[in-house]
């Protein structure tokens, strides 16, 4: 009869902690409709339709999507973030990973500045760091040119149509290094001591410890940079738009699928092709993130 009597008292207390759960869920839920679930459905639902001379906007089924996947601008222009993805994301987790296994070894005479002086491009605006480099970049005025001509050699036009994808690189690598680090950083603290103190009772060194220790337990946070990385990739477009004004000649409007929706909206006016680009953009990023995700995962499981 006790235990009985009892069971209905507790209802309130678990009532107000679902409550309080579903209260403090509710800013982040409301914010997630505005800014994400609102603006992706209004864009889905703008790429069915084609605005006509005669008949205004009529819906067009996926007339918008067939245009789209037969489009040779948007097609190149996914090639080549495809390239830039495949080049600059390994290299740029290479050095981080890098950096982070340094500042956690415990050898650098000053960690902390190694890591804020690493950290802090990250802090610098997209557009800034893209002015920045666009001025070093140039033959006759930048950096770059004045080295050449200190040293009496030809410095290469690194905004010229060879090199102007791995000049794009080079900046994103230089503005992202340091937020990849800090994520590997992190991961490497949330290890375990009683790991490392058992390795060194059986005689590993340093060289044993990072390789059966720290890249084993930094494979997660490799994963989450790798994807974010990814979805970075595809979405490329303040270094390429700024860099337009400098090289017009090689950077066109369709140069990358980002840029190439932004003007077809905003300098074409044909907002709904634009939709259809930017759903389909956003349909290969979730494809090959979730692809690197699932090999990732069975390669863990055959390890």
């Amino acid at each position: 009869m006790t235990a009985r009597a009892a069971r209905p008292g507790l209802g309130r207390p678990l009532l107000r902690l679902r409550v309080a759960g579903y209260a403090f869920f509710l800013p982040f839920f409301v914010v997630f409709l505005v800014t994400v679930v609102a603006p992706l459905g209004y864009a889905i639902y703008l790429s069915f339709f084609q605005d006509r001379l005669i008949g205004g906007t009529v819906f067009s089924g996926l007339a918008n999507y067939t245009r789209a996947l037969g489009d040779a601008l948007f097609g190149a222009g996914l090639l080549r973030v495809a390239l830039f993805l495949v080049v600059q994301v390994p290299v740029m987790l290479l050095i981080a990973l890098g950096c982070a296994l340094a500042i956690d070894s415990g050898r650098l005479r000053w960690p902390s500045l190694f890591r804020i002086t690493i950290f802090m491009p990250y802090a610098v605006p997209a557009v800034v760091a893209a002015l920045l480099w666009g001025y070093m970049y140039g033959d006759q005025f930048g950096l770059v040119g004045q080295l050449g001509d200190a040293l009496g050699v030809t410095a290469p036009d690194l905004l010229s149509r060879p090199w102007m994808l791995t000049s794009i690189g080079n900046m994103v690598t230089w503005e992202y290094v340091g937020y990849n680090m800090i994520i590997l950083y992190a991961a490497l603290r949330a290890i375990p001591e009683e790991l490392y103190e058992a390795a060194e009772m059986d005689g590993a060194g340093a060289i044993r410890i990072a390789w059966s220790i720290k890249l084993p337990a930094l494979r997660p946070a490799l994963l989450v940079a790798t994807i974010f990385s990814v979805i970075g990739s595809f979405q490329l477009f303040n270094e390429p738009n700024i860099l337009q004004k400098l090289a017009p000649a090689v950077i066109s409007t369709g140069y990358t699928p980002n840029m190439y929706a932004y003007n077809l909206a905003f300098n074409g006016q044909q907002i709904n092709y634009s939709a259809a680009v930017a759903v389909v953009l956003g349909l290969v990023t979730v494809v090959v993130a979730y692809a690197v995700q699932i090999l990732t995962a069975r390669r863990e499981q055959t390890l």
